[in-house]
């Protein structure tokens, strides 16, 4: 398979650290530039992937060598620049959340299909296979019937001026953690999810939601509990709580690629840990893309779901 062209739009700190490398790395993905606002950091990051810095967004968009674009702005720019890139012709992997309002994913969506051109949100816990294994594992009944779900994704404070603060840039713990817990719940129970309540808060002086926890229904009645912040001590975790015990599942959402996955199932006064083999979620995510791109796959259902359940939980807030 001819390796997928693609540009970088925005020098982020997950394109830098995480993505970058990752396309460097795939034999099905070739850097052709990076695109940036500011000319030296364009400079700097192509030069260390051997690639053309562009002076702007637009340029990408409008280069011939590129087929595709990796969106890597800030929250509040995902859906415009996704959408020009789609009406250029290209194929996008954006940064999650797709777009801030759940009318607007759907507009992207249908753009995409109606053009025949790949688009994926870049959330690349679901590209990992330890949770299909937890799957089965609640299926197989080792935990009886489940009652509760419970999944929580949250990060200490950063620096005041951190865009996860602004509020004009789509900041907030429901845009930036809380994505994770909400996909997390829609990958294992399905698409029943029913929103039944959200609690959150702001610290002094802050202008977007820094701490919440939501309440949902699912489907055989499982509770749905969901907890996400940007002012917490670290914590990235899942558990299902069933008539027989507990299946939790830790470093669910950012596992790094040397990580052992550890499914810890509680039971009857006994402890099991169900070790599985490191995996590179990341290399699992960019590989996934450049085969939507060659095989013209349609943006996945469960992103649209996420962003209606989004959109309630941003009108609760």
């Amino acid at each position: 398979m001819e390796p997928v062209r693609i540009a970088v739009l925005g020098a982020a700190d997950i394109a830098r650290r995480r993505m970058l490398p990752a396309f460097a790395a795939c034999p099905r993905t070739t850097v052709t530039a990076v695109a940036s606002r500011d000319e030296a950091k364009a400079r700097s990051v192509a030069r260390a992937y051997g690639c053309r810095p562009l002076h702007g967004y637009a340029a990408a968009l409008e280069d011939d060598e590129t087929e595709a674009v990796y969106v890597a702005l800030p929250a509040a720019l995902h859906a415009e620049w996704t959408r020009a890139a789609l009406l250029a012709g290209k194929h996008v992997l954006a940064e999650k959340p797709l777009a801030l309002r759940g009318e607007e994913t759907a507009e992207l969506h249908e753009l995409a299909r109606s053009r025949g051109l790949a688009l994926m949100e870049n959330v690349l816990f679901v590209h990992h296979s330890q949770h299909e294994e937890a799957r089965k594992l609640v299926r197989s009944g080792v935990i009886g019937r489940p009652h509760q779900f419970q999944a929580a994704f949250a990060v200490p404070r950063r620096p005041p001026s951190d865009i996860r603060y602004q509020a004009e840039l789509g900041g907030g713990a429901l845009w930036d953690t809380g994505v994770y817990p909400v996909r997390a719940a829609l990958l294992m129970l399905g698409h029943e999810l029913r929103v039944i309540g959200v609690v959150s808060g702001r610290g002094p002086g802050d202008e977007v939601d820094t701490a919440a926890s939501a309440l949902l229904s699912g489907p055989d009645g499982v509770a749905v509990h969901l907890a996400y912040g940007l002012d917490h001590g670290y914590r990235n975790f899942y558990e299902f709580w069933g008539s027989e015990g507990r299946l939790v599942v830790e470093r669910a959402f950012t596992p790094n690629a040397d990580h052992t996955p550890v499914l810890r199932i509680e039971r009857g006064g006994e402890v099991e840990e169900v070790r599985l083999a490191p995996e590179d979620q990341v290399a699992n995510a960019v590989l996934a893309f450049a085969a939507a791109v060659r095989g013209g796959a349609a943006p996945c259902a469960d992103g649209l779901r996420q962003a209606e359940l989004l959109d309630e939980l941003a009108a609760r807030h």
